[in-house]
């Protein structure tokens, strides 16, 4: 999740999450190539993006399949395998040098657990995050690839100054001269 898109978060929430990411969580940094979680890893924490950048992929037997990406302010994790603490079907690499901070699932339960209304604002973040997914899902369905670039570049109009085009091409489902052409056109 990018910090601007957590419109349905309250500020005491929110403050509250990134209090607990700047009191509490570990801050590590992530060597280009290195991951955070690879496929068949259970996710037990959440990452917040201080700088740097991440991708989250998935690995075919043909390709590698880019499907987020987190950068300064982002929210991200194994989404499935943090909520059910199943092994993850995603890696997450670092696509540059990366900080994050990283706060475990324990402790941001307890937060959650702490009133009624740290639940909702964390059913607020969870409803995000799958709209976030449910959007994804349609770009996917999307034939036209002007058509997708320009829906993710409404969601995230400084993608192309965080991430590098290669990435950006797959995340598009096209091939870097591809993107790079409606780019140019």
């Amino acid at each position: 999740m990018h910090a601007s898109e957590g419109h349905a978060l309250s500020q005491s929430f929110q403050g509250k999450l990134h209090s607990m990411f700047d009191t509490i969580a570990a801050r590590i940094v992530i060597s280009k190539g290195d991951f955070l979680i690879r496929e068949g890893e259970v996710e037990r924490n959440l990452y917040l993006v201080e700088s740097g950048a991440l991708r989250v992929f998935y690995l075919s037997e043909f390709e590698e399949m880019t499907i987020r990406f987190g950068y300064k302010a982002s929210i991200i994790t194994s989404l499935s395998s943090f909520i059910k603490g199943t092994p993850s079907e995603f890696y997450i690499d670092a696509i540059r040098r990366t900080t994050v901070r990283v706060l475990a699932k324990d402790v941001l339960m307890k937060l959650v657990n702490e009133n009624m209304q740290s639940l909702k604002e964390y059913t607020a973040l969870l409803e995000s995050l799958v709209t976030q997914q449910i959007e994804r899902e349609i770009d996917l369905l999307i034939t036209s690839p002007h058509e997708r670039l320009n829906r993710v570049l409404k969601r995230s109009p400084n993608l192309f100054q965080e991430i590098p085009l290669k990435y950006i091409a797959s995340y598009l489902r096209m091939t870097p001269e591809t993107l790079s052409r409606i780019r140019n056109s």
